[in-house]
């Protein structure tokens, strides 16, 4: 069922029998993503970052925890971004003090990216009572219930993945 109430049809028909169906669930996951890009709108808006910035401040954050060194290249290949469009993003927040540059530990004329310790405290701060209730939820699954929703989403990212550009 949609929020609505009325089980509306995606762009296929609706079964009329009152089950969940296929068609419910793609409903549903479509939802979701809007609730998750207006969420992702209103943590941009309070940490007054684009987009793009707080990719990149995420993904620097994740490289971090796992200790792996980033370096523009990488980071501009990860998001998609030519070298200029790095370097204006890069200098966007070294001045809002989200990132700093540093020299690589081996080759002189590199350097890596690295997030501050403020801006994890914020991201933690912004995002941690909205991750906790995510965990909160997700850890409330069966085991059963846990590799079927894996499955579902791993099926899907799958299918979206495999989709031709032309």
């Amino acid at each position: 069922m949609h929020p609505s109430g009325e089980s509306e049809g995606y762009w296929y028909p609706a079964r009329r029998d009152g089950q969940p169906s296929g068609v419910d669930v793609l409903n549903a996951l479509r939802d979701y993503r809007a609730s998750e890009t207006a969420m992702r709108r209103r943590t941009r808006d309070s940490m007054a970052m684009g987009e793009t910035d707080l990719l990149a401040l995420r993904y620097l954050l994740e490289a971090e925890t796992a200790g792996v060194q980033v370096r523009p290249k990488e980071l501009a290949t990860r998001l998609g971004m030519t070298s200029a469009s790095m370097t204006a993003l890069v200098d966007r927040m070294v001045a809002s003090g989200y990132i700093t540059r540093e020299p690589h530990p081996s080759d002189r004329r590199a350097i890596i990216l690295r997030p501050t310790p403020g801006a994890d405290e914020e991201v933690r701060h912004t995002l941690g009572r909205m991750h906790q209730r995510m965990l909160e939820i997700a850890n409330s699954l069966t085991p059963e219930d846990a590799r079927a929703v894996v499955g579902f989403l791993l099926r899907m990212r799958e299918a979206v993945d495999t989709i031709d550009a032309g």
